[in-house]
């Protein structure tokens, strides 16, 4: 297994272990596999009757002129035309329900493995590629389920039916007829090293594009502000041509193969009438035998010819296979500990001991941070931009793991806690709040089950009842694609709700009153007041002016604690805090940070 390595676009050469562990998924339904496999049987020797009655009815019944006998074998073939549509149409069926329900398998792990991977896992991988994964890799695999497995066997059962009547009718004729198949084996060879390596670079480019789209859509808004339609349709164009050269170098070797299939199959028949044709003329064969012999020939280069274009689909498949189980085998950094500590009546004291945290190696955001906040306590981080506050926040959720020291939860280590029981006791309110489709009510619920009495109760204990109820339809309006349907505020009051319906002992609020207008900001001001009652707070602040009320301001600059204190001891202190006071609310006076009070890019939060 993979240790939450950043998952990468390589892929592996072709090994039999990943066509096994495709198998493995087949195992629970082995029964469906195995009546299917039934059925491509009896449709194989179905197939293989009609040229051998053909056969009789020239040799025994049109020679001899009995149309009697000719007729009965009509409505004989009839059946065997009837029963074999019958038993193709349950065996198709049964083989596309066994690849759908193999499918929604595969995707339903592939789905619950990702969303148990850290936000670090997000920062390195687009959201396109990873749709790319789940949607259309798996898409292929379901090809390969439907399309290949299955089919592949009734092909190779025809082509072994076929290659014994051939034998077993006229040894001569039937070497004749293999005296083709080297050219086969040479056509195919060739095709397969192309297909292979073209198909794993469409897969690779449909990732690309699929995340450069999703990019593209979610940034329209800046795209036309900063009117760059014409550079992002240029850059598409590079992509799609990108795909269109690859996609036709294997447009052309498919036509390049199947032609060349047809003209080796011809040829095959040409050899069986010159060579049949005599002897047919020197009383040595039959002529009923000769045209069941050339039926069969033809026969014979049908599955050749599908096993080679179920090749195709057999390389798509192994190609996804490859990134679909790299994906699986890639394990998460973050993981509930074996033995994990029992859940416990959280009191809401936190710990940081000695805290050292990097995005990358060496990097460091976050250098041997100590501070405790004590349950119940309100308290304030706040520093310049890029500080390394919003660090803190996500490593006390568990978003991101620290890299030395450690974070302790009413003195237990948060590595030692179930993240659900963490992410329970632990809410967050961040600045760009994300709501999901659906209704108002809906997305305070989130899942839980709270009724629609305890969800209007919550709303009115933090004043954001009255607001919900002005909107058209109430608890019933409907959000929107990530909420855009309400404001910045309207979605930061509903955010509040849905953390406190789940009752956490500590709450982290991270710049939740930035891009608000005053009248909302009040309103949010008055529920994070009551979400405070009884609850240690943690807040990111972007105005010092709303944290006026907390018990401590912690500053945090490039990465280090640099200053603790009450506003006004901070202020007293004339450091880093009463610098950016100033810089805030002194009454038209400038004032300029000095070197300690500036972020990485001379910003100020």
């Amino acid at each position: 297994m993979h240790r939450h390595q950043f998952y990468t676009e390589e892929a592996k050469v072709y090994d039999i272990r990943l066509l096994k562990r495709l198998l493995g998924y087949v195992k629970p339904y082995a029964p469906y596999l195995v009546a299917a496999i039934f059925l491509l049987l009896l449709v194989s020797l179905f197939q293989l009757a009609a040229p051998y009655l053909t056969k009789i009815a020239i040799d025994r019944y049109i020679k001899a002129g009995d149309l009697v006998g000719l007729s009965r074998l009509a409505v004989l073939f009839a059946f065997v035309l009837a029963f074999g549509f019958l038993f193709q149409f349950l065996e198709i069926y049964l083989v596309s329900y066994l690849g759908q329900r193999i499918i929604f398998d595969l995707r339903a792990k592939l789905f619950s493995h990702l969303i148990r991977f850290p936000l670090s896992f997000f920062d390195g991988n687009p959201v396109g590629r990873l749709m790319t994964r789940v949607m259309g890799d798996v898409r292929e695999l379901n090809e390969f389920f439907t399309s290949g497995l299955v089919t592949i066997l009734g092909d190779l059962f025809t082509l072994i039916g076929i290659t014994v009547i051939l034998l077993l009718m006229n040894l001569k004729l039937a070497l004749i007829t293999f005296t083709v198949i080297p050219l086969l084996f040479v056509a195919a060879f060739t095709f397969r090293s192309k297909v292979r390596r073209s198909f794993r670079t469409l897969r690779r480019l449909a990732a690309k594009i699929n995340g450069f789209l999703e990019e593209t859509i979610g940034g329209m808004s800046i795209i036309q502000l900063f009117t760059r339609e014409k550079e992002r349709f240029a850059r598409f164009q590079e992509l799609a041509r990108e795909y269109r050269t690859n996609f036709l170098k294997t447009i052309f070797y498919f036509a390049v193969f199947f032609p060349a299939v047809e003209i080796i199959s011809a040829t095959a028949v040409g050899l069986i009438i010159w060579y049949g044709g005599g002897e047919v003329i020197r009383n040595a064969l039959t002529l009923g035998s000769l045209v069941a012999f050339v039926q069969y020939a033809q026969r014979f280069f049908f599955p050749i010819r599908d096993l080679s274009q179920k090749y195709s689909i057999v390389q798509q498949a192994m190609a996804a296979a490859e990134r679909v189980f790299r994906l699986l085998d890639t394990e998460p950094d973050i993981r509930d500990v074996s033995a994990p500590h029992p859940p416990f009546p959280v009191s809401g004291r936190v710990d940081f001991e000695n805290v050292w945290f990097a995005y990358k190696p060496e990097e460091w955001v976050l250098e041997d941070v100590s501070f405790t906040v004590q349950a119940g306590e309100k308290v304030a981080l706040v520093g310049a931009t890029g500080a390394g506050k919003t660090s803190i926040i996500s490593l006390l959720v568990r978003f991101y793991e620290v890299n030395r020291g450690r974070i302790l939860l009413d003195g237990v280590d948060i590595r030692e806690l179930p993240q659900s029981f963490l992410r329970q006791e632990v809410g967050v309110v961040t600045q760009d709040v994300f709501l999901f489709t659906g209704t108002v009510e809906e997305n305070i619920r989130l899942g839980s089950p709270s009724s629609r009495e305890e969800i209007v109760r919550v709303a009115q204990y933090l004043g954001v009842d009255e607001f919900i109820r002005r909107l058209p339809k109430g608890y019933d309006t409907e959000v929107g694609e990530r909420g855009l349907k309400l404001s910045a505020g309207e979605r930061q009051l509903i955010a509040f709700a849905r953390m406190m319906l789940r009752n956490p002992k500590v709450i982290l609020l991270d710049e939740a009153t930035a891009n608000v207008d005053p009248d909302t900001e009040t309103l949010i001001q008055r529920g994070i007041e009551r979400l405070a009652k009884e609850r240690t707070l943690i807040i990111i602040a972007h105005r010092l002016s709303t944290i006026r009320f907390v018990d401590r301001i912690i500053v945090i600059h490039k990465g280090r604690v640099r200053e603790v204190g009450s506003h006004k001891e901070l202020l007293r202190k004339k450091g880093i805090y009463y610098k950016l006071y100033q810089l805030q609310y002194s009454n038209g006076e400038r004032f300029s940070l000095p070197k300690e009070g500036l972020g990485r890019r001379g910003g100020v939060e």
